[in-house]
């Protein structure tokens, strides 16, 4: 993560350079788009679990001025919604994850990088803002107050009594209804009046008060709509306002979205789509059924992803329980008492965030899918280099497989760009980091993508290795030979991109020939021109043998497979340096960077690489000089860089440094401080008394959570490798699946499992460790067993 982000103020913007040939080829994303009727349950949903592990509440609402930090987040994987839940004044800042300026950004500056402003390169932004205002409702007004996120069923609920009446609002993100729901009610004999209005935050200038539209200079259309209803009373349009009055209960119905088409030939854009038509043809339908309706349905999808794993860290106190959320991250925080079931639901909440944030449309970004403006640092942006990473790094681990796939559609259709921008813009002489070979083949990336097939701040040869290989991951998790062909083509061309790029050298005071990576950057400190640095080496290595993998699944390219293979065994790989005892990050025996860096770019072979194990197959002095250089790394930094450190420190098997890291995290954030906010969301400190959001974190600290309780890799599940004594006492996690095709349902009891069952969704044969005692199960697709007396 660039510390300090650079914005030129011109801007380019030229046509796509696109190969329809690939991009026929490659599945797209699904777009803002017309959709047929979802099914509607029959039944009532059975009521959300009542534990705390499902469920955060707070004592207030959001102010206005600090809605990143306490808004509470919405969504249905492409729209998606901060609400401020105020009595008075209900207020959504909404987001499309394709509301983007800038575009294709070809041209290269004068040092042969690309640009990187909001003018080029672009940045997401929000897009629109809905408020409903209830003058007679003022928070002042009013008491009981109490507002409940329901992770479980994806629920915002919101409460507090007024002159005797118990009033009730509801707001949730429909991904089958492609709409945010708000629902009004009351007992005891109150009404609703007031005004709601939908408005845009680029300037438009709306005729009416039902829906606007607008579009950017780089042609990407965009549009909202809302439609509002009720029992009793009256509901009817003022001007550029709709007023309500009398009304028992209210229902409110918000959608929108742009013209964004994932296909590189047609310049990322529909153009025959009109997006204010399509939302207000949304809200229109979604219209005809009551709220009722709508959230069973909402719930009914939401639960069929929540539902699928389920973790309980041991049982909190009843003096835990009675604090509200934020209460109770204070006291974690003072009285250093573990809180289990507080744990449990951060973790859950990045799960709940997962669910809302990456479905049907872009992945994650550096905001997830929430905004508070339109200048998110960093341009909100797709930062390769670790962040897109991490923020999937979760989603196999907890049991959210489908939610990856919007990670993998985004490469599939940016890279005929990438593939073209690389061809065309890689050697060029101005750039530092071009082959020296003068080869080029294949595709690589910036630092910084957006969804207009353009890159920004700084090329990084290495990126394609790391996208490639977390896509391959997800293979391993899933053993899906569909998932693993439509990435061959990433796979395979970022190989050739490889094969041009390495070049050979001889090993100081030995004959011994070496294939290292040209000039690079060990993100993101040291020297800037440094050849063979640990982070590419080891990613390139993983990436290798990845290729190999896929080619004898799929059949495919035998021959070049050898080739690959051939050059992977040739590839140097990093030592122990004689002076600071540490795994080198360069090829020197001197730290040439920032000891407490906040990256650990030379420990990717550790995580999320495995090729690091302590298990005895990698020699010692490996695994000593990886904790040497982890533990100089420190244990305070951004909230990501803690959440690496954590999944670092579990791979070794230190549960109280993996522990610790974790409880680091979730600090509370006053003043900017890093953190976790009110909300939840984390809060990277970017200078001193100003802090942000960034989202990598939320998902990066519950998956070193589950890899506390199960490492995998093909062939191979550990039981509880790094649990901490906090959680020892009892516990369980069931639905947790492990690389090689398998889902876990493990408990424990004072540190050691009590049941353990594991069934196939693809893999057959595999050795389950605890504590050093291993078996060997196979098991058929399809089908489960059951451990018993593992720790004898």
């Amino acid at each position: 993560m660039n510390p300090s982000p650079n914005e030129p103020s011109r801007r380019t913007l030229l046509s796509a350079a696109a190969t329809a040939g690939l991009t026929a080829a490659l599945a797209g994303l699904p777009a803002f788009t017309a959709s047929a009727a979802p099914r509607r349950p029959t039944a009532a949903e059975p009521a959300a679990a009542g534990t705390s592990r499902d469920r955060l509440w707070w004592q207030a609402p959001a102010d206005e001025g600090s809605m990143i930090e306490q808004g509470l987040p919405v969504g249905n994987g492409r729209l998606g919604a901060l609400v401020s839940n105020d009595p008075g004044r209900e207020l959504l800042l909404i987001t499309d994850a394709t509301m983007w300026t800038g575009g294709l950004n070809d041209t290269l500056d004068a040092d042969g990088q690309f640009p990187y402003g909001r003018a080029d390169f672009g940045s997401f932004t929000l897009l629109a803002r809905l408020t409903v205002d209830i003058p007679d409702h003022d928070l002042s007004a009013v008491n009981g107050y109490r507002r409940t996120l329901d992770l479980a069923q994806g629920l915002v609920d919101t409460s507090y009594v007024r002159s005797g009446v118990t009033y009730r609002r509801q707001i949730f993100a429909s991904r089958p209804d492609d709409v945010i729901v708000l629902h009004f009610t009351q007992s005891g004999g109150g009404r609703y009046t007031g005004s709601l209005t939908l408005e845009g935050t680029h300037g438009e200038k709306p005729s009416r008060a039902d829906s606007f539209g607008g579009s950017f200079t780089n042609g990407l259309r965009y549009g909202a709509a809302v439609r509002a209803y009720g029992t009793g009373g009256k509901v009817a349009v003022d001007g550029t306002r709709i007023d309500f009055a009398d009304c028992r209960d209210l229902t409110v119905v918000v959608s929108g979205g742009t013209n964004y088409a994932p296909d590189a030939a047609a310049n990322y854009r529909n153009p025959s789509l009109d997006p204010e038509k399509l939302a207000r043809t949304k809200v229109r339908d979604a219209a005809a059924h009551s709220a009722a309706a709508l959230a069973r349905t909402h719930v009914a999808d939401h639960r069929d992803l929540y539902g699928r794993l389920d973790v309980s860290l041991g049982a909190s106190t009843d003096a835990q329980r009675s604090l509200d959320t934020w209460e109770r991250l204070k006291a974690r925080h003072r009285d250093g008492t573990p809180d289990p079931e507080l744990e449990a639901a951060y973790l859950q909440f990045g799960r709940y965030l997962m669910i809302s944030g990456s479905r049907g449309s872009l992945p994650l970004n550096l905001q997830g899918l929430w905004l508070d403006g339109n200048d998110p640092d960093w341009m909100g942006d797709y930062h390769t280099d670790v962040n897109i990473q991490m923020n999937y790094w979760m989603a196999d681990r907890a049991g959210l497989s489908q939610c990856f796939d919007a990670f993998t559609d985004y490469c599939l259709d940016q890279l005929p760009s990438w593939t073209e921008l690389t061809r065309s813009l890689f050697n060029d002489p101005r750039n530092r980091y071009r082959n020296s070979t003068g080869k080029i083949a294949g595709w690589t990336v910036a630092i910084s993508t957006n969804i207009h097939g353009g890159m920004g701040w700084w090329w990084h040869p290495a990126g394609n290795a790391w996208l490639c290989n977390s896509l391959f991951e997800h293979y391993e998790y899933t053993q899906s030979r569909q998932h693993l062909a439509r990435i061959y083509p990433l796979l395979k061309g970022a190989c050739e991109f490889w094969e041009a790029r390495l070049l050979t050298t001889t090993l100081p005071g030995t004959s011994t020939e070496v294939l290292i990576a040209d000039s690079d950057w060990s993100p993101e400190h040291g020297p800037l021109d440094a050849k063979g640095i640990t982070y590419a080496q080891e990613l390139v290595w993983a990436l290798f043998a990845n290729y190999a993998t896929a080619s004898a699944v799929l059949r495919k390219d035998a021959a070049y497979a050898g080739t690959i293979e051939g050059l992977r065994k040739r590839l140097y790989l990093p030592r122990v340096s004689p002076k600071t005892g540490w795994l080198e990050e360069w090829m020197s025996p001197d730290n040439l960077g920032e000891t407490t860096h906040r990256h650990l770019s030379g420990l990717v072979g550790l995580f999320p690489g495995d090729r690091i194990r302590p298990d005895g197959s990698t020699p010692k002095e490996i695994v000593d000089g990886a904790a040497a250089q982890l533990t100089a790394r420190g244990m305070n930094s951004f909230g990501w860089a803690n959440a690496w450190r954590s999944l670092c420190w579990a791979r070794l098997k230190d549960a109280d440094k993996a522990y610790q890291l974790i409880v680091n995290n979730l600090r509370p954030s006053t003043g900017g401080s890093n953190g976790t906010a009110f909300n939840l969301f984390d809060i990277y400190e970017v200078e001193q008394g100003r802090g942000i959001f960034q989202i990598d974190a939320n998902f990066g600290t519950p998956a070193a959570m589950m890899e506390m309780m199960l490492y995998s890799r093909p062939g191979h599940i550990e039981l509880l490798p790094a649990l901490p004594g906090a959680w020892a006492e009892s516990g369980s996690v069931s639905g947790v699946p492990a690389r090689g095709g398998f889902v876990v349902d493990l408990a424990w009891r004072d540190g050691r499992p009590t049941s353990v069952r594991i069934r196939s969704v693809g893999g057959r044969t595999t050795e389950v460790v605890f504590a050093g005692t291993s078996r060997t199960v196979t098991v058929r697709p399809g089908e489960s067993v059951s451990l018993k007396d593992l720790t004898r």
